[in-house]
């Protein structure tokens, strides 16, 4: 199996799970706050055949991947009923909030392992230190060169997905956050700029430096834990 083909695979391994992840963790807080609409469609589940959708799950990060740019998609969305909910403001704050601290939590988890794989041995440092130098660990020698490359990929999947969902644009988990916060006059103009979100996402992501200013300083960082 040829490097590039390792790297599609593990990354692509690494964003079911993630989107397992996220998902599960919107309903299962949303079920606890009082909203069962998710747990009742089967949503709190690490199976990723629970949260997939045909474009945004497997034809987009085939297409993305293939292009040689960063692997993208999406998961189909979680239902939430903010009617339902206990504390409908407070609450819908909280099930938004959920999924990107579930990855980012997840990214930390990936980080503590790696950093146990590189005090195991004189090879496990060289493999993590290469990963956090390069970001491959290759496909020859040891043994904990896949593991250590698909937890790497998890890591750097998981620390992508929950930046973004943090955006304020609709309809990403940060715009929810902040249309709770916003103003009651306010919300309804917000809630209308969801028809132009993903072009400005694109726009944002394509044109601006913002993936410099979010996603480049977030991966330093947990490289340099890595480094340590």
């Amino acid at each position: 199996m040829t490097e590039t083909t390792l790297f599609f695979l593990f990354s692509f391994l690494a964003f079911l799970f993630t989107i397992s992840v996220h998902e599960s963790a919107h309903a299962l807080v949303a079920d606890r706050c009082g909203d069962p609409t998710a747990r009742l469609a089967g949503r709190i589940s690490l199976n990723p055949l629970r949260h997939m959708e045909l474009f945004g799950t497997v034809i987009l990060p085939l297409m993305t991947a293939i292009s040689g740019s960063v692997l993208f998609g999406w998961a189909k969305p979680t239902p939430v009923d903010v009617g339902k909910l206990r504390r409908p403001r407070r609450d819908d704050i909280l099930v938004s909030a959920a999924g990107p601290a579930s990855n980012l939590v997840t990214a930390l988890a990936a980080v503590m392992v790696l950093l146990m794989i590189r005090l195991s041995s004189s090879e496990g440092a060289r493999v993590v230190e290469r990963l956090a130098s390069t970001g491959s660990a290759g496909v020859e020698g040891s043994v904990l060169n896949p593991v250590a490359w698909l937890l790497h990929r998890l890591l750097v999947v998981s620390l992508v997905l929950g930046i973004f969902n943090l955006f304020p644009v609709p309809p990403l988990d940060g715009s929810h956050i902040v249309h709770q916060l916003l103003p009651l006059q306010a919300r309804a103009w917000y809630r209308s700029t969801s028809r132009y979100g993903f072009l400005i996402l694109l726009l944002a992501l394509w044109y601006t430096p913002v993936s410099r200013w979010t996603f480049d300083p977030a991966m330093r960082l947990f490289n340099s834990l890595l480094r340590m």
